[in-house]
């Protein structure tokens, strides 16, 4: 009788199937979502190209005819003629200025009505987000009467202390919208455990709550920055002194009645949209983050 040894050894694992994936199908569907993507994207691109081209032209070239899409010779003159011929320099400082101070100024008054509105429930609550959406429907003319009339009578005309005061008044409802919905997203769990460890409740909403809330804030600020930094029309009826003006309203002041500064105004427009697109190149990772944050819940 012969006997037969069992072996016993560890189950092994199987071997991982190693799958290819499937080419994907070229459809006709999708070709034409790139050629239109495609077309979208040159339409949208093509007009920051023309006024960067054009502000590279040599002056006497820019009306020449046919048009040159790509000139054979680069000229930086009319960058220099904008420094050397007007006070550009001064322009971009008040703006930057401005811009600034508005920004900042709107964004931590939201934050802290943003907070109230998320956090407390009162009987007029509802009253003031409907007030908040109410005002973004207004358009800035009509109220133009009876705003310069207040101006001047505090004496804010042609101050930038005054612009800096109409532009957070502006921005605020929609700040605070915006806000309201990261607050909403925050637990408030987050903020009891701070107040249990001793923080007043200002103590947890700067120590805990902002940092948590970061990319909305920025979202915000940026916001309040480039709608400060592009707003013509308050900018011409508050701002007389040239000393005073913001770039918008300098724009404005390449156009006469018998011409137009093409070359100067190409020059002005490229220098003037640089901050705003680096700054959201900069920020777009948090602008994303922020505006996905804030649409969950209104």
């Amino acid at each position: 009788m012969s006997t037969t040894a069992t072996l016993t050894s560890a189950p092994t694992s199987p071997e991982p199937v190693v799958t290819r994936a499937a080419p994907r199908r070229v459809t006709i569907g999708g070709v034409l979502r790139v050629i239109g993507l495609g077309a979208w994207l040159l339409i949208t691109l093509f007009p920051l190209y023309w006024i960067a081209i054009t502000s590279l032209k040599a002056p006497g070239t820019i009306s020449r005819f046919p048009l040159e899409y790509w000139p054979g010779e680069l000229s930086i003159e009319n960058y220099r003629g904008l420094f050397e011929q007007s006070n550009f320099g001064v322009f971009l400082a008040n703006s930057a200025i401005v811009a600034t101070t508005a920004g900042a100024t709107a964004t931590l008054i939201a934050l802290l009505s943003a907070y109230v509105l998320a956090r407390f429930h009162f009987r007029s609550r509802g009253a003031v987000l409907v007030a908040f959406l109410l005002t973004q429907m207004i358009p800035a003319f009509i109220a133009l009467g009876p705003l310069y009339s207040m101006m001047s009578d505090l004496g804010l005309v042609d101050r930038k202390f005054g612009l800096v005061l109409v532009y957070v008044a502006i921005s605020i409802p929609f700040s605070t919208i915006m806000l309201r919905g990261f607050f909403q997203n925050v637990p408030d769990a987050l903020e009891e455990a701070a107040m249990i460890d001793g923080c007043s409740r200002l103590g947890a909403l700067f120590r805990v709550i902002v940092p948590v809330m970061t990319p909305g804030i920025i979202a915000a600020f940026i916001f309040n920055f480039v709608n400060s930094w592009n707003e013509l029309f308050l900018s011409v009826v508050l701002m007389h002194a040239e000393s005073n003006r913001t770039i918008p309203a300098a724009l404005n002041g390449f156009i006469s009645t018998f011409n137009i500064d093409w070359g100067s105004m190409s020059a002005a427009a490229v220098l003037t949209i640089l901050p705003t697109m680096v700054m959201f190149a900069l920020a777009s990772k948090w602008i994303v983050q922020g505006l996905t944050a804030g649409a969950v819940k209104g």
